[in-house]
């Protein structure tokens, strides 16, 4: 029973190396320069991609909210203009896409809305991300699905009902279920990695990984322990920056650390199977008194 899919020139899946995505997200805070700091970051680490997150803020903003005042590094300015200082536009993207390729990085990114779709599709990303706050809707799931490629659900703040009626709606072919919380930063306690085993059960065909917001980095290679095949994590230049999603993000050195310990974590997952290596022979002869060959 195969549970893997293809990205770019990669196979995700059960083993195959953990793919391992930094989410840049807005934590570029409307910056490209920041942006390709975050990059450079996700690069030196050893990451596999990088991702960000397209918006149309006048759809996904609810309409009571667009006038509410915020503070934030532009001045105290409506809700619905700092939304729109945290999105990147055509230019901005092109000179994102034109980084990456030259960094040799895959970069993708979440989608809120139909024409965010659209506005990506000419840059012909390897998959799309679906935020765990559109996991419901089924329009965009549709709209996605419509183009052809691979898709990862992020399932925080979902019931098992509607995360059932999302592969429903998408099918379980090129899918990728990310178990998540939908807190920022999550406590250890509201993590519920074991959840990482009740999807596997759940559809076991598709390729379960895990999407994390705690703080820290044990929960993460722990999460791949119990059959995460892929991992992403929010990166950030500084934790302490202004931004909704910085508490709950790795920087730099961090996640340098992360990756490394994933994939001393897969090592040492092994195979299963008893056998008596060649490296337990001087101690077999030294210390066992009873059976030895």
């Amino acid at each position: 029973m195969s549970r893997e899919i293809r990205l770019g020139d990669r196979l995700v899946g059960d083993g195959h190396p953990t793919y391992i995505i930094a989410e840049i997200g807005i934590n570029h805070n409307g910056s490209v320069d920041i942006a390709k700091l975050l990059i450079d970051a996700a690069v030196k680490a050893g990451v596999d991609a990088v991702k960000f997150q397209k918006r149309t803020p006048e759809i996904c903003t609810p309409r009571d909210q667009w006038d509410k005042m915020r503070e934030t590094p532009w001045g105290y300015i409506r809700y619905i203009d700092y939304r729109h200082k945290v999105e990147f536009g055509r230019p901005e993207y092109e000179e994102i896409d034109r980084y990456c390729k030259a960094k040799g990085i895959t970069w993708f990114a979440s989608v809120w809305d139909n024409p965010s779709v659209d506005f990506l599709e000419p840059f012909e990303p390897v998959a799309y991300k679906i935020p765990s706050a559109a996991l419901t809707d089924h329009d965009l799931l549709r709209h996605v699905r419509a183009t052809g490629r691979p898709v990862i659900l992020s399932t925080g703040m979902s019931t098992m009902e509607q995360i059932r009626a999302a592969v429903d709606v998408l099918g379980q072919e090129n899918l990728v279920l990310m178990h998540a919380t939908s807190t920022y930063p999550c406590e250890p306690d509201e993590l519920n990695l074991r959840m990482i085993q009740t999807l596997r059960q759940e559809f076991p065909t598709v390729p379960i990984g895990y999407s994390g917001h705690e703080v820290g980095l044990v929960t993460t290679a722990v999460a791949v322990a119990l059959g995460a095949c892929m991992v992403e994590r929010h990166v950030t230049l500084d934790r302490a920056m202004w931004g909704s999603d910085q508490a709950a993000s790795v920087e730099p050195g961090g996640l340098q650390k992360l990756v490394k310990y994933i994939r001393v974590t897969e090592r040492a997952l092994g195979d299963g199977v008893k056998r008596v290596y060649e490296s337990e022979i001087p101690a077999l002869r030294k210390l066992r008194r009873v059976g030895l060959p």
